[in-house]
């Protein structure tokens, strides 16, 4: 690979960068929010040190002379660095899938974390929205119960239980990146598992197994309507969901 090539990938990579930080939510797929400075930052570092070679190249051989090069390549950089220009094209062109029901049917489950403070009473709204985190909380661990006759309405996307046809509600999570994602997942009952990856809001009430407020309880739900919505922004996130804009 040539130093032109070089700096020509240096420079696209930091555009691809740039495109999908500023102009896009597709970061979104591969790291957390708080992020993206670092990667407008990189993307800028990236497409500066492409430029600044390619100008010290020009000033050095104004006239497209290669001196003694004679037009070789003397690098030693391997042919399979030019794969590197799928990475950077795709940024621009075709961004990778976002992680789904795959990853979340192979990832690690989020421990729920113990609430140590009790819990505050529940809003009267019905259906109460919920994220699956906070549901599996109060079904785990809240000792006065509000949940169990409470219509909540929980969104995520479909994943697979397996072989016995269940399906589960799913969010996967990152604390930094997708390489550190893990998941949080409620079991569904009483329909048919939808397509994995559908987005869905559920709503319906606790499925009774195990001893409400205790870690025997599943964290699980019966179904009485599941409505498909579209991919929320913090997909990555157990947040309640943000619509797209």
């Amino acid at each position: 690979m040539k130093r032109p090539v070089q700096t020509l990938l240096l420079a696209l990579t930091g555009i691809g960068l740039l495109h999908a930080a500023l102009f896009t939510d597709t970061y979104l797929r591969y790291v957390k929010a708080g992020l993206r400075p670092l990667l407008i930052a990189s993307g800028l570092v990236l497409l500066l040190l492409g430029l600044a070679g390619a100008a010290v190249r020009d000033r050095h051989h104004p006239s497209g002379d290669t001196g003694h090069e004679h037009g070789h390549d003397h690098t030693g950089t391997p042919r399979v660095a030019w794969l590197l220009f799928l990475p950077a094209l795709s940024l621009l062109l075709y961004a990778p899938p976002a992680l789904g029901a795959y990853t979340a049917a192979r990832a690690n489950s989020k421990p729920v974390a113990v609430q140590k403070k009790g819990f505050a009473p529940l809003p009267a709204t019905s259906p109460l929205p919920m994220t699956l985190t906070d549901f599996t909380k109060r079904v785990q661990q809240d000792r006065s119960r509000a949940v169990g006759k409470r219509t909540v309405r929980l969104t995520g996307f479909v994943t697979p239980a397996g072989d016995d046809g269940g399906w589960y509600l799913t969010r996967i999570i990152f604390t930094c990146c997708a390489a550190d994602s893990q998941t949080v997942k409620v079991r569904m009952y009483g329909t048919e598992a939808p397509p994995a990856d559908t987005w869905l809001a559920v709503t319906g009430t606790w499925h009774p197994r195990g001893t409400l407020g205790t870690r025997t309880a599943e964290a699980a739900l019966d179904v009485r309507d599941a409505t498909p919505v579209a991919q929320p922004v913090n997909a990555y996130t157990d947040d309640l969901p943000l619509t797209p804009s």
